[in-house]
């Protein structure tokens, strides 16, 4: 765990006395020398020439110990320093005690308080129960982890609480954490609970002790202890009280990890007059029950820690080979001072080496520092002007042994030697405040009314430094910098107060006044003594601020107030006042503005106002002029008055208007405006045009027909109406109709255009509308009535169907688009390769999509191309994409069995049979069919062979016919064959030796064989037949019985029986049965009547659909129902459902419910009604649901649907099945 590396000071000056942790090492009865030496209180301590300041020791066991792979000697035992109050400096004093004086006090790291400490006052905040589960202590291994849980409920926190963790009374850990202390913190947002977590991973010695956590929210405190033992080994070792001031090698000079929570103050024993006693001898030899009386006996109050050291044994020490006198475990010295560091050798030709944290020290001719000296077999290294980074772990090495102290720097606090004085100053001017303190760099703090002067780049406040002197420097003083201003030091603190004041105000230049035309910047100036003064700029008594026309200026004593573009706002009174300061500067401001018209804020292009006839134009234009100028409008020669009727002219502060009442197109023409007054005079004129819709469009005519298109064309209006033709509209309409149909809705730039999707076969007219910026003329005159016609498309999947030496064989199939025009037939053409020679080879049009080019060149390469012919001309022609060659070629046999036959094919006898088997291979196949290896008979199988099939029918089947057909197909030397099983079956002859083996009691055994005639298939079963011999009635015992015996029950006692069976196979149940020849009488015996008991039966039975739902097609606007049936006791309750929602209270449903029968009627279905449908029937003993789906056919378009407030995603479903559905009809 993480120790602190500071050591802790008494205020008093007086070093706390510590003793070792009480887990830590060993502790058997420690033997103390104590020799004391303090140097004078104000000056350092001089060790030169005598020998280093002793402290306290305990004799240490040197083991050795390899750290960082090189071995180095470390100290077990902890070195306490005590400094006592003597009469004499120069006095020294020896003290060991006795083994029979009583030990001193022994406090565990868990105390983590000094005894002197103990009457203290704590200043903690009032307990509150913040913890809902505590921290508990625990014991582990050196090496080993534990964990430490603490858990604060947040159910009424606003935030999260802040935790601390502590060791002993003082020590932080949260600065602590690494590689061997973790601190985590997690919450659950479920419980609303706070997990705190510490970790100790790898824990040593010294990290047992006593533990505290603490948890503060606002007001409301609580904190438990908790103590860690650490258990080793048992293994002889002894005590080293240095071990709590262990310092690591690594790193910087204050590197390593001390453990100051040991660390305890030492009283001097007190004298008693009673023997002193060795307790760790009585302890060692007493009974553990003894232990706490001994304890009590002996004023020990660390029992545990005691215990603890007691469970250890000592090593014996081992005596050192290289040096005769080792270096003290610790040294102390004040800062400044010099030390000696003195080890006597046993050997005086050993190599020596000194290192300070594990870094040799190497001496250097320049450097006064360190100075080695030798005196026979002692070594001195001499330390002068000693600091704070000497404060560090010294080691001397004499060959493989290793010898090593700790070296304590004492910082003497920093006086003030010399007081701030008090300034007073005026503004402007430089400020030092001067200070000299005891000590040469010292740090010191400078603040202002007891806070912190700011000293960085971009602070007014600078800070220098020299020798003992210290200056605060303010180059620039302002008001604000009045106060006290205070320097602190760790020895003191020296005050001053410093007040600054305005200088008297003088008027070097003063403010003018001035006349500026409107528009020309505005310059006001003014300078005044001292200079940087800031001061305010009014206008008339509004404060002006500093904008993007508006500059404030200041430079030292001149103040400057610019503005860019001035305004007739900007005329007024003004006024400078410098800030501090009660006088101020003034001046008056005059803007003049000749007279102007503003007619760029019109925006009209080139200063023309366009007015459509017959409406009323008002034109408004921005004047200004200062005084306000008299306004003259005129047209031509002639002056338009305000008094005018329908125009007239009006003029107002700072606009002048034309008005015209009701626009002709006499008002065309240009208007002028004269403004005049005292500073000048201005004009200006504008021009006002009046514009009206075109005239109509010349008669179109219609260019070129297509199929359900036209070109049409047309010449623009004679007159565009003042304004430019923006383009037209086009509309049409059939002949016989008189509603007109617009054909764009953007307007048409160009005077041609061509109307689609009209109607092939029905005569249309159109007519044409001009637009200009007014608006839409009248239409022009319709044109002639026209036809649209349109050829077919070309037709589709032309292929070569057989080529032959002289002939080629061509099929295709009919366009995709024929028309209103219809189809008369088609053209067929060919060509020679390489040449552009077609040539038609039907003079008469084909109305067939196969056609046979006859004398063609044998072994010629032609292409070939097919065209539609109609009313409306030639379609494209549809060309073969490859050359064909005029020669016939062989393709060798073979047979396609359909599925069906490749299984026995079996009919019954009288069926027909008519077996269709294809083939393929060129030139024609020969086809031969065999029955069993002979010939078949033409008599009794009919063979019909085509190019591409062969035919086997038979008009009624008899059993003879069945057998295996050979199909043998042959091209040439190529041959291919199949083999074809007809089976016709017929139906069985009855079994044959029916008998009855046995009777006894109500039961009959019969047995019998099976029949002589099968029917050519196999015997599927039997049937049973019993009858009475008084009725000869029979009854069916038994059906589709496999075996040939059988036992027959429950037969009537006293009755005499007949039984007969018939066979049965795949065509059914033979025409006759075989009957017993002999009767079965079932004889009576002795029986006792025997009253039966009848017990009621239970009619009640959850619901059941005996007949469910159907999924039904409904015609929209036609009622429709929904049936199904259900059995149920007690009487179910019925609920209809629609898309799983029940239907209640809808007056377009009717529901009905008689003898279990359920009815629901829907009232004049819509699209929307469709979907699923549901019934359910529910009582006390269950429920049962039958489903079915509705579809409504027909009936609405989308306009429909919207008119009755469908919504849109419920239309687009039903359109996109309604389009599903009419596809596959098609």
């Amino acid at each position: 765990m993480p120790e602190p590396t500071k050591k802790d000071e008494m205020s008093n000056g007086e070093k706390e006395s510590v003793a070792p942790d009480s887990s830590e090492v060993p502790m058997p009865t420690p033997e103390i020398s104590l020799e004391v030496s303090p140097p004078p209180p104000e000056q350092p301590v001089e060790t030169e020439g005598k020998d280093p300041q002793p402290i306290e020791v305990i004799k240490p066991v040197q083991p050795e110990p390899v750290e960082n792979g090189s071995k180095e000697p470390e100290p077990e035992a902890v070195v306490v320093g005590a400094k006592e109050q003597v009469e004499s400096v120069n006095s020294e004093v020896k003290e060991a005690p006795s083994p029979c004086s009583p030990p001193p006090p022994v406090w565990s790291l868990g105390e983590g308080q000094a005894p002197e400490d103990l009457d203290k006052p704590v200043d903690t905040p009032p307990l509150s129960s913040l913890l809902i589960e505590r921290p508990q202590g625990g014991s582990i291994t050196v090496g080993g982890d534990i964990s430490f849980v603490a858990k604060v409920e947040a159910q009424d926190l606003l935030r999260k609480p802040t935790i601390k963790w502590f060791k002993g009374k003082w020590m932080d850990l949260a600065s602590k954490t690494g590689k061997h202390l973790q601190l985590k913190e997690t919450f659950d947002r479920r419980t609303k609970i706070h997990t705190f977590e510490m970790h100790i991973i790898k824990a040593k010695d010294n990290y047992a002790g006593n533990y505290r956590c603490e948890v503060t929210y606002k007001d409301k405190f609580d904190s438990c202890s908790f103590d860690l033992e650490v258990k080793e080994l048992e293994q002889s070792q002894s005590v080293d009280i240095r071990s709590a001031f262990k310092r690591s090698s690594e790193g910087h000079e204050d590197a390593g990890d001390l453990d100051f929570s040991g660390l305890l103050k030492h009283r001097e024993p007190k004298q008693d007059e009673t023997p002193e006693v060795d307790v760790w001898e009585i302890l060692k030899s007493a009974r553990p029950d003894q232990y706490e009386k001994i304890a009590f006996e002996y004023g020990i109050t660390d029992l545990r820690g005691l215990l603890k050291r007691l469970k250890k044994t000592k090593k014996e020490e081992k005596k050192s080979e290289a040096f005769a006198k080792k270096l003290d475990p610790a040294y102390q010295v004040d800062k400044g001072g010099k030390i000696r560091l003195v080890v006597d050798l046993a050997d005086p030709t050993v190599e020596l080496k000194w290192y300070k944290n594990g870094q040799e020290i190497r001496p250097t001719p320049n450097q006064r520092k360190f100075i080695f000296e030798q005196k026979g077999t002692q070594r001195i290294m001499v330390i002068n002007n000693c600091g704070l980074n000497d404060d560090a772990a010294y080691s001397v090495a004499a060959g493989e042994e290793k010898c090593t102290t700790e070296l304590f720097v004492k910082e003497l606090p920093v006086k003030i030697t010399k007081e701030i004085e008090a300034v007073k100053t005026t503004v402007n001017e430089r400020i030092e405040l001067a200070c000299e303190v005891s000590e040469e760099g010292a740090q010191v703090k400078w603040c202002k009314n007891g806070v912190e002067v700011p000293t960085g780049p971009r602070s007014r406040y600078r800070v220098k430094s020299e020798g003992l002197k210290h200056w605060l420097i303010i180059d620039d003083a302002s008001k604000e910098d009045t106060g006290t201003f205070s320097l602190m030091a760790s020895g003191g603190t020296s005050e001053a107060k410093v007040q600054v004041e305005l200088k008297p105000l003088k008027i070097i230049q003063d403010l003018q006044d001035m006349t500026v035309l409107l528009g020309q910047p505005l310059k006001m100036h003014c300078e005044i003594f001292p200079g940087n003064v800031p001061g305010r700029w009014y206008r008339n008594g509004q404060l002006i601020q500093s904008n993007d026309r508006i500059n404030i200026l200041q430079r030292a004593k001149n103040h400057r107030l610019e503005i860019v573009n001035s305004t007739i706002h900007d005329a007024g009174d003004y006024t400078f006042v410098p800030e501090g300061y009660s006088q101020s500067l003034c001046a008056k401001v005059h803007i003049v503005d000749p007279p102007r018209v503003h007619l760029e804020s019109l925006n009209f292009p080139d200063n023309t106002v366009t007015i459509v006839a017959g409406n009323k134009l008002r034109v408004e234009i921005p004047i200004s002029g200062e005084p306000a100028p008299r306004v003259v409008w005129m047209k031509g020669e002639r002056v338009i008055l305000d008094s005018g009727h329908r125009v007239r002219a009006e003029t107002f502060s700072d606009h002048t208007s034309l008005t015209i009442d009701i626009a002709e197109k006499e008002d065309t023409g240009n208007y002028k405006i004269v403004l005049q007054n005292e500073a000048g005079e201005a004009g200006a004129s504008i021009k006002v045009k009046v514009v009206d819709i075109p005239d109509p469009p010349e008669v179109p005519l219609v260019t070129e027909v297509g199929g359900d298109w036209c070109s049409m064309t047309w010449e623009p209006p004679i007159y565009d109406g003042g304004s430019p033709i923006l383009g037209y509209f086009i509309e049409r309409k059939k002949k016989q109709s008189s509603r007109w149909m617009r054909l764009n809705f953007d307007l048409n730039k160009e005077t041609t255009f061509e109307p689609k999707k009209m109607i092939e076969g029905v005569p249309y007219e159109v007519r044409v509308f001009a637009v200009n910026a007014i608006g839409v003329s009248k239409p022009s005159e319709p044109s002639k009535a026209f036809v649209p016609l349109a050829v077919t498309s070309e037709p589709t999947m032309l292929v070569v169907d057989d080529v032959t030496d002289t002939t080629v064989t061509m099929k295709w199939r009919p366009p995709d688009t024929i028309g209103a025009a219809g189809l008369d037939g088609y053209l067929v053409e060919y060509c020679i390769e390489g040449t552009d020679d077609w040539r038609v080879t039907n003079k008469e049009l084909t109305e067939k999509t196969k056609y046979t080019i006859t004398g063609l060149p044998p072994e010629a390469k032609i292409l070939v191309r097919v065209r539609a012919i109609n009313a409306a001309g030639a379609s494209t022609p549809r060309t073969l994409q490859h050359s064909i060659l005029v020669k016939e070629v062989i393709e060798p046999p073979k047979i396609r069995i359909p599925r069906h036959l490749r299984q026995t094919y079996t009919r019954k006898v009288g069926e027909a049979v008519n077996l269709v088997i294809p083939f393929m291979g060129k030139p024609r196949p020969k086809v031969s069919w065999l029955k069993e290896g002979q010939t078949v008979d033409p008599t009794q199988v009919t063979i019909r062979n085509t190019d591409c099939d062969s035919i086997i029918f038979i008009r009624k089947a008899e059993r003879k016919h069945s057998g295996m057909y050979d199909m043998k197909v042959e091209v040439e030397n190529h041959v291919d064959t199949a083999i074809v099983d007809i089976q016709i079956v017929d139906l069985p002859g009855p079994p044959q030796c029916v008998k009855i083996d046995e009777v006894w009691g109500g039961n009959v055994a019969l047995d019998w064989t099976p029949p002589k005639d099968n029917g050519n298939a196999a015997i599927t079963g039997y049937t049973i037949q019993k009858a009475d011999k008084k009725t000869m009635e029979w009854y069916t015992c038994i059906e589709h019985y496999h075996r040939t015996c059988i036992t027959i029950t429950e037969l009537v006692v006293g009755n005499e029986y007949y039984f007969r069976i018939y066979s049965e196979n795949m065509v059914g149940l033979s025409e006759g049965a075989t009957q017993t020849k002999d009767s079965a009488l079932i004889v009576k015996e002795g029986m006792q009547l025997k009253n039966p008991e009848y017990i009621d039966h239970d009619f009640k039975e959850p619901p059941k659909f005996t007949q469910p739902l159907i999924n039904t097609f409904a015609i929209a606007g036609y009622n429709a129902t929904l049936n199904c049936s259900v059995r149920a006791n007690p009487r179910p309750k019925v609920i209809w459902m629609k898309n799983k929602i029940a239907i209640i209270d809808d007056p377009r449903y009717r529901m009905f419910s008689n003898q279990g029968v359920c009815t629901l009627e829907i009232r004049k279905p819509s699209p929307y009604d469709g979907g699923m449908y549901s019934c359910k029937a529910i009582n006390n003993l269950g429920d049962a649901l039958v489903e079915c789906k509705l579809e409504v056919k027909g009936g609405f378009t989308f306009s429909e649907l919207m008119q009755r407030g469908v919504p849109l995603h419920l239309i687009d479903k039903y359109m996109s099945e309604t389009k599903a559905v009419e596809q596959p009809e098609k």
